[in-house]
């Protein structure tokens, strides 16, 4: 099988192998579970194997303790971080699919990370509502609806650690951010935003432009 890489708009496909070519390689188990998500009807859904190791490089840098996923599909995404957490970290999936979260389960007991990760299948918001007051996130990757990206957003971080990040995945939108005459709800809840991190005086960002866009949100 070939190494998968990130696709986008922007990036000239030699230098996105390139990349893929010189960065951590995913190990059989993730592998077998990029090859099952192919044939997926929604198997656009699942980030890249260069952007989960970036992730995972970032959930150690922050020494993350207690990471929350917002949206998880079939796993990858979680994988990739619950095997960077240290011993006794722990990971909180949040998502409303049993049958695609039941594949990113199988995966999670083949890897060895299960008894790190708590899924609840709810609405997000709801979960993240019922977290205890006194709850300290430290990284959190935002991948699921659009539209809710700054109900989430808002919801995250007043738990943020100082220095903690948040992550958000399709921030450029196959490039339809900058589009003017892109106005469907999706495009715009993601293009406002965008607008609105860039201005906000609690934290410091950046749009990585791999994949479909990934911002980094740090918590000064």
């Amino acid at each position: 099988m070939s190494r998968p890489r990130s696709h986008n708009e922007w990036t000239d496909p030699r230098i996105a192998d390139y990349v893929a070519a010189h960065t951590a390689p995913p190990d059989e188990i993730q592998l077998d579970l990029i090859d099952e998500t192919a044939s997926h009807p929604m198997a656009q859904m699942q980030i890249s194997a260069d952007q989960g190791a970036l992730m995972a490089m970032l959930v150690r840098l922050v020494d993350a303790r207690f990471v929350v996923e917002i949206g998880t599909f079939t796993g990858y995404s979680s994988l990739a971080m619950a095997r960077a957490l240290p011993e006794g970290g722990r990971m909180l999936c949040c998502d409303v699919s049993e049958e695609y979260t039941a594949i990113a389960r199988r995966y999670w007991e083949r890897a060895g990370v299960a008894d790190r990760i708590e899924l609840r299948i709810a609405p997000a918001l709801d979960t993240l509502r019922s977290l205890p007051a006194d709850t300290v996130i430290d990284l959190a990757f935002i991948d699921a609806d659009k539209t809710a990206y700054r109900a989430y957003y808002e919801e995250l971080l007043p738990r943020l650690k100082t220095n903690g990040l948040i992550l958000i995945d399709n921030t450029l939108w196959s490039g339809a951010v900058v589009d003017d005459d892109v106005q469907d709800a999706n495009t715009v809840a993601l293009r406002e935003l965008n607008d609105f991190i860039v201005s906000d005086l609690r934290v410091d960002s950046y749009i990585l432009p791999i994949s479909d866009g990934l911002t980094m949100v740090r918590k000064r």
